[in-house]
């Protein structure tokens, strides 16, 4: 499975951690940045990251930054990405069951490793249960303006 990822410098190593493990051998981690603890603009790393999950369809994202609000914020800003901000196994779940979330934001500040890992697990486990669901999806899809 290919996975494609990126953080800002607060998130780098949580980021490189997380790439590292061997809990998600089987993940093809696709690193779009950044590349250091150096101070960057995580919204570049979030519209390269939204560019690339709309680009290969049916593929997903992990964002990474401080608190994640910054990132699911940026990435929310391009139609047919559907960031969700995630603090729990709970969140995850219902981000993926309910609303199909095809990016996963993690807030590095707030979770250590272990609890980024049972959400990313749990996220990239959970099967989006459509029918209701899909006709919010789609209210949703209809009010985005489009250029």
């Amino acid at each position: 499975m290919k996975i494609y990822i990126a953080s800002d410098h607060a998130a780098y190593g949580m980021k490189k951690e997380i790439i590292a493990d061997s809990v998600f051998e089987s993940i093809d981690f696709v690193d779009l940045g950044c590349e250091s603890e150096d101070s960057v603009d995580y919204p570049e790393y979030a519209q390269k990251l939204s560019r690339e999950v709309l680009a290969d369809k049916g593929s997903l994202g992990i964002l990474l930054c401080g608190s994640g609000i910054g990132m699911s914020i940026s990435a929310n800003r391009f139609p047919g990405i559907r960031a969700a901000l995630c603090f729990s196994e709970d969140y995850a779940r219902l981000s993926k069951e309910h609303n199909n979330a095809n990016v996963l934001v993690l807030g590095a500040r707030f979770l250590d490793l272990e609890q980024a890992k049972s959400i990313i697990q749990t996220w990239l486990n959970t099967e989006f249960a459509g029918d209701r669901h899909q006709r919010r999806l789609d209210l949703i899809d209809s009010s985005v303006a489009r250029d």
